[in-house]
């Protein structure tokens, strides 16, 4: 199971940093279109939008990398984090829901529980 917990770990780190990613692909683009536009409210507005899009992402990415590098230390928590993250991430078809059904499968096998209560 040891292997299968660092492949959990990878996939969460992975799978946030993706989604950071996204974030920021769909800030530029907000920005470089309120950019374009010329329109000064339009401009204004599609900042706000962007500024907000961007921390949302931030918010629901960064508990993915915490969760991924508690795992690789084998912490307890980081286990209970990585399988609420993954409840979320099957409503994330198709990719999240491939990495929350794996993501479950292999946390909740009882040697993976033993591994991590020593």
């Amino acid at each position: 199971m040891e292997k299968h917990i660092n492949i959990v770990a990878a996939l969460q780190i992975g799978f946030s940093i993706l989604g950071i990613i996204i974030g920021a692909v769909v800030f530029a683009i907000l920005h470089f279109a309120g950019d374009i536009s010329g329109d000064h409210e339009a401009q204004f507005i599609l900042s706000i939008v962007a500024n907000i899009l961007i921390i949302f992402f931030a918010v629901l990415s960064i508990p993915g990398i915490i969760a991924g590098i508690g795992l690789f230390k084998r912490k307890e928590w980081a286990r209970i984090l990585t399988l609420i993250i993954s409840v979320l991430d099957l409503f994330n078809f198709p990719l999240g829901t491939a990495v929350g059904v794996y993501s479950i499968w292999a946390l909740v096998q009882p040697e993976t529980v033993e591994h991590f209560k020593k």
